[in-house]
């Protein structure tokens, strides 16, 4: 006589009731941590860059403005207190005034002409061949020229007696003249950022997906239509990287200008960091560290709000 067993009883949530087993709980693995590893794994590797970026530019940058609001001169050795003194002489000297003016003038140009100018060239050479690796290294290459030295070749290029009045068959003195200096400044400083801008937006156009564009065509939409109503919507995150950069390097710019016209003619080119600039090397230290304060202000004030509408595009479209 064969006695049956009785079945076996099994815990709930094992095999032989069809459920999967219970998950463990996180706090049983790792160490009995709970939350998001991702969440705090980021931190170690971000806290190197934030102390870089603490130490070697907001550092400086509270310890500079201090001195924006102190009567700081090469005169006399002791530091005082003097208030908005210094921006109220920079204004009653149209120094200030003029300065902001010109800065964001030449910022505003030099953003329009470069990425005008990349974007077109980005779309000529986005194709990946030889002729186009070969022109898209050509172009990069006054990128790794140095500011200084790009400033002074472009000085010899547009003198009144150099090749561009030669080729021209005019007689004009590109720099010197009120009505062309500021925007020839800016076309010096394109052609110096130019081949880096385009790169950008190549990467931009090869992320478009090439079965929307595909679509268009198949719709019908020619050329230009599909450029402004497929391709270019989506190049918005390049657009919002280059118009920003192009944007603060031109607002915080000294190089160029410098080597092409120093400020001239007269005042027309006189950026902010150039009449810091003059400012420190004449003496009047504490003038020189209230203009580099509305140097960072200004760049605070237009990037900020730049990008934020430049992103909310992104998602809005």
């Amino acid at each position: 006589m064969v006695t049956s067993l009785p079945p076996r009883e099994h815990p709930p949530g094992s095999e032989a009731t069809g459920a999967a087993p219970a998950a463990p709980h996180p706090a049983s693995v790792g160490g009995g941590e709970t939350g998001d590893p991702g969440r705090r794994g980021w931190l170690p590797w971000a806290l190197p860059a934030v102390l870089l970026v603490a130490l070697f530019f907001v550092l400086p940058f509270v310890l500079n403005a201090r001195f924006a609001f102190s009567a700081w001169t090469g005169f006399r050795s002791e530091i005082t207190w003097n208030g908005l003194d210094n921006f109220r002489t920079l204004v009653e000297q149209d120094l200030l005034t003029n300065a902001v003016t010109v800065t964001v003038l030449y910022a505003i140009l030099c953003m329009a002409i470069q990425n005008t100018v990349s974007l077109s060239l980005a779309l000529a050479l986005q194709r990946t061949d030889r002729v186009n690796t070969v022109f898209r290294s050509v172009f990069f290459l006054p990128t790794l020229v140095s500011p200084l030295a790009a400033g002074y070749i472009w000085r010899g290029i547009l003198d009144p007696a150099g090749p561009v009045n030669s080729f021209l068959g005019v007689d004009w003195a590109w720099l010197g003249e009120p009505a062309t200096a500021l925007l020839t400044v800016a076309f010096v400083d394109a052609w110096k950022w130019s081949g880096l801008i385009t790169l950008v937006y190549i990467a931009g156009l090869n992320s478009v997906p090439r079965e929307l564009i595909e679509s268009a065509r198949v719709d019908g939409a020619g050329p230009w239509t599909r450029f402004a109503r497929v391709r270019f919507p989506l190049l918005a995150p390049a657009i919002t990287f280059n118009v920003a950069v192009t944007l603060v390097g031109a607002l915080s710019a000294y190089d160029v200008i410098a080597a092409t016209t120093g400020g001239g003619p007269g005042d027309h080119t006189r950026a902010l960091n150039v009449v810091m600039r003059q400012q420190w090397g004449q003496g009047f230290f504490g003038s020189a560290s209230a203009l580099s304060l509305t140097v960072t202000l200004l760049v605070i004030a237009t990037a900020v709000p730049l990008v934020w509408w430049l992103r909310r595009r992104e998602v809005t479209g």
